[in-house]
């Protein structure tokens, strides 16, 4: 792929309807994630009626991450909190590294490695995984099924240079 392509395919986005169709949630419930702070688009906001909100490939597998942690019953409070967490511990890259994250819906772990876990909300009991890169790689699976035309790859490559500062 040329870096004209790239360029256009980081200028695209993807629009709320084909975020809810991936990633498996109602318009409803995407508004109120943005409206409550806890995820909004990162490439482009509503600014009134007409407007279109543009999501990044890395915004979709935050959202399908969140979606998980909430069919497992963790409140949206306790998900914005890890998230915070594992921004601070891990870094803004933690959506493409092999994390597993673990919850009994009261809390949620982090596995970076077999030998470390981190209690995100500093509460301990038993737990169940969701491995990130899995989901980093569904996502990826689904955008090319919904939208062949996309260049999935151009929109990560550039993402990630964003998020290592490079």
């Amino acid at each position: 792929m040329n870096e004209k392509e790239t360029e256009q395919e980081s200028v695209l986005g993807f629009r709320s309807p084909q975020v809810c169709k991936v990633v498996g949630i109602t318009y409803r419930q995407l508004d109120y994630w943005d409206r409550s702070g806890l995820l909004g688009p990162s490439m482009q906001v509503a600014t009134g009626s007409g407007t279109q909100r543009l999501y990044t490939f890395r915004d979709i597998v935050t959202l399908r991450v969140i979606k998980r942690l909430k069919d497992a019953g963790t409140s949206l409070h306790k998900i914005r909190t890890a998230f915070e967490q594992l921004e601070e511990l891990v870094g803004e890259g933690w959506r493409e590294q092999d994390i597993t994250l673990l919850s009994d819906g009261t809390s949620i772990y982090a596995a970076t490695s077999p030998e470390e876990v981190i209690d995100l909300l500093k509460r301990g009991q038993g737990v169940f995984g969701i491995a990130v890169r899995p989901v980093h790689d569904e996502v990826r699976g689904e955008i090319h099924k919904l939208f062949p035309d996309r260049a999935v790859g151009a929109v990560e490559n550039k993402e990630s240079a964003g998020a290592s500062g490079t």
